[in-house]
């Protein structure tokens, strides 16, 4: 009786370990019949920086109320350090993100407008919301 269960037991792991298999050969190993994926083209844009490039990384340090210019179109990756826990807002992002002392905010940004995003950051403390710089997309 044992051994049937065992045995029965090893044929049904056996039967889903072909099946996840069969779901996870790589593309050059599937049957001619199955559709291959085409590479995608990625379409031609005005950014001055490559498409693999990573986000350029801009720092602010939210008690120096710091002034920072990236270019329109450009990836970028916004980091405020701030000296005690609170909340930091890009409002004309629509971005906020949650920091302290040992781990800086951290926004990805791609603006698209040209224009001046103030940054604001709020201590977790109290209610009063202060500037903590300015973000210059030109």
């Amino acid at each position: 009786m044992h051994i049937r269960r065992a045995l029965l037991l090893f044929a049904i792991v056996l039967g889903m370990a072909a099946l996840v298999a069969s779901f996870s050969r790589p593309a050059d190993e599937r049957s001619s019949t199955e559709p291959r994926e085409q590479p995608r083209q990625a379409p031609a844009t005005a950014s001055p920086a490559p498409a693999d490039a990573p986000p350029r990384p801009v720092s602010f340090n939210a008690a120096s109320e710091e002034r920072r210019r990236v270019p329109v179109s450009t990836a970028t990756t916004l980091e405020i350090s701030v000296d005690q826990p609170g909340a930091v807002e890009l409002p004309g992002l629509g971005l906020t993100a949650s920091t302290d002392e040992h781990t800086p905010a951290r926004f990805a940004v791609f603006a698209t407008r040209p224009g001046r995003y103030e940054i604001l950051f709020t201590p977790a403390s109290g209610d009063e919301t202060r500037p903590a710089g300015t973000l210059v997309v030109d």
